[in-house]
């Protein structure tokens, strides 16, 4: 509901927030604007396979790695300022990437732009935050917010396309110099400052923690995703694990603490952070088969296969936006857990789809997407309208370090249970074809004639089974989450924002109780983890 006290922003506000929304746009597309660049970039440096793998991944580890101590930061130093910050950062970076001379040089240039978006992403949504203080427009605002981010990652491989027609792979960096010089002159116009008063010393000790604790977790579930579970894989998230253990014991603890207890004392925040991971672990654990399944099932062409994964954004671009407008109207409890349901139904559709079904899978991927961003946009508003306007830095950093952490799980779970029932299915191919589908499509390319067209056949139809389970699982992963989201958030309605002398005055509530319900939801979900990964064990079992 919108709060009588709370100042409503007019045209200057929204023109900055239009503003920010490019930075967002720039950080999410340069998640998958090397799809196409990468065979150039091989002929011109010749990485070697290792340092192929860095290029790609450096930028995903460094932003992630750095989103909590980046938010925490701009909470002490201005938020605007480290945005400007990380702008002029993300521009050099850009300028090194696309001059490249060696694989060295232009792995330490995507390390530098991972540095620059983890600098950006909070600081945008914490601006955000500060410039909407009436909870229906922050809610609006939040909605094409997370409708502009899911769009980037999406319009970023097309991008890339339509630029290497054209120029060299150079040139999918230095898109984004003109864009960060226009941030720079104008968000010293239109953006104000924003930033704690009182924020206390900086727990320099945590910055290492907090790294250790996110890199090695994130690092770990990709690469099981990609080759399965092997024991050094399993060490890192472990240690991962260990560490985060010993840096959430520190923020306990200490008054200066990088993430404020005080974050917690708002309700819903906690929650919020939770559900927003689920919704990623189902976003991109179906984004790691429908890719996969346009190029190598189908048989497209990769830009052909990153124009056709744009149509799914036709629809998400309206859900986000009604679903806030229904979170006005309604508990939001309900609309978060329709949100989940409705992407549930996506899955559905995706474990109905056959070796030949590219509108069935659009349709499923666009129901699921339209469900998820609804789902994200909702939570994100909730967790940031509950968290103190001085912690909003810090606030947006976790949602997003939490959409990290289910990104990377939902590709190692959901990517497991594929991969298990398509070893299964191909237990008596060659290894390099039983290992992935992309090494059967190479395999088959080898033997060539009938034999090669069987091959290729069979691996395909392997793969759309695989991906069939896994669609059951986050199916029934996301039915569980709409009841959990029910019973969570029931009554918690649209958070209002309170003025700033009653905010500082006000009580807190203690934050036991929202925590028990965080480590019961993460318990609940973790079974559910749990149950689908014995479900990979019987398929396997079953098909051997």
């Amino acid at each position: 509901m919108t709060n009588p006290a709370a100042r409503l922003a007019g045209r200057r506000e929204w023109t900055a927030f239009t503003v920010l929304l490019l930075p967002l746009l720039l950080v999410s597309m340069d998640v998958s604007v090397l799809y196409f660049a990468i065979p150039a970039i091989t002929r011109e440096l010749d990485p070697s396979a290792t340092q192929q793998l860095w290029i790609f991944d450096s930028y995903a580890f460094a932003l992630a790695g750095l989103l909590i101590t980046m938010g925490s930061l701009g909470d002490r130093i201005g938020r605007r300022r480290l945005l400007l910050m990380g702008a002029t950062a993300f521009g050099v970076a850009s300028v090194c990437a696309a001059y490249a001379t060696s694989a060295e040089m232009l792995i330490a240039a995507r390390v530098l732009l991972g540095v620059g978006g983890a600098t950006l992403m909070p600081s945008t949504l914490a601006l955000v935050r500060n410039l909407f203080q009436d909870a229906k427009q922050r809610g609006q605002a939040i909605a094409i917010w997370s409708g502009a981010m899911t769009g980037g990652i999406a319009l970023g491989s097309v991008m890339s396309g339509v630029l290497l027609n054209h120029f060299w792979w150079g040139s999918v960096f230095l898109i984004n110099v003109p864009a960060m010089l226009l941030l720079l002159v104008l968000v010293p116009v239109l953006v104000p400052e924003f930033k704690d008063p009182a924020p206390g010393r900086f727990d320099l000790l945590s910055v290492p923690l907090s790294t250790a604790a996110v890199l090695p977790v994130v690092y770990g579930l990709k690469e099981i995703a990609a080759e399965g579970a092997r024991p050094l894989h399993l060490v890192a998230v472990a240690v991962g694990l260990a560490f985060g253990f010993v840096f959430v014991r520190r923020q306990r603890t200490r008054d200066d603490a990088m993430v404020s207890r005080a974050l917690f004392r708002g309700r819903g925040f906690g929650a919020g952070i939770a559900l927003n991971t689920i919704a990623a672990f189902a976003m991109m654990g179906s984004a790691y088969f429908t890719t996969q399944y346009l190029q190598s099932v189908l048989g497209m062409g990769t830009l052909e296969a990153a124009l056709w994964s744009l149509a799914p954004s036709l629809v998400i671009g309206a859900a986000a936006p009604i679903g806030a407008a229904l979170a006005q109207r309604t508990d939001r409890a309900y609309v978060v857990a329709g949100g989940f349901a409705l992407a549930a139904g996506g899955f559905a559709l995706i474990s109905l789809v056959g070796s030949d079904s590219l509108w069935l899978l659009l349709t499923g991927a666009g129901v699921l997407a339209s469900g998820i961003v609804t789902v994200m946009s909702l939570v994100s508003d909730m967790a940031l309208g509950s968290a103190p306007a001085e912690k909003a830095g810090s606030a947006a950093s976790l949602l997003e370090t939490g959409q990290e952490f289910g990104g990377a799980l939902g590709m190692a779970v959901l990517g497991s249970l594929g991969t298990a029932v398509y070893r299964s299915d191909l237990s008596d191919a060659a290894p390099a074809a039983r290992e992935t589908l992309g090494g059967a499509v190479a395999t088959a390319h080898q033997l060539g004639g009938a034999a090669g067209e069987q091959l290729l056949a069979v691996a395909r139809e392997a793969f759309v089974h695989g991906m069939q389970y896994a669609a059951w699982g986050g199916t029934a992963l996301l039915l569980a989450a709409a009841l959990l989201a029910a019973a969570l958030l029931r009554g918690l309605g649209a958070p209002a924002t309170e003025p700033a002398e009653a905010a500082e005055t006000a009580e807190p509530a203690e934050p036991t109780e929202e925590i028990e319900d965080i480590e019961e939801l993460a318990g609940q979900v973790a079974s559910l983890a749990g149950e689908i990964s014995e479900l990979a064990d019987k398929a396997a079992a079953s098909r051997s």
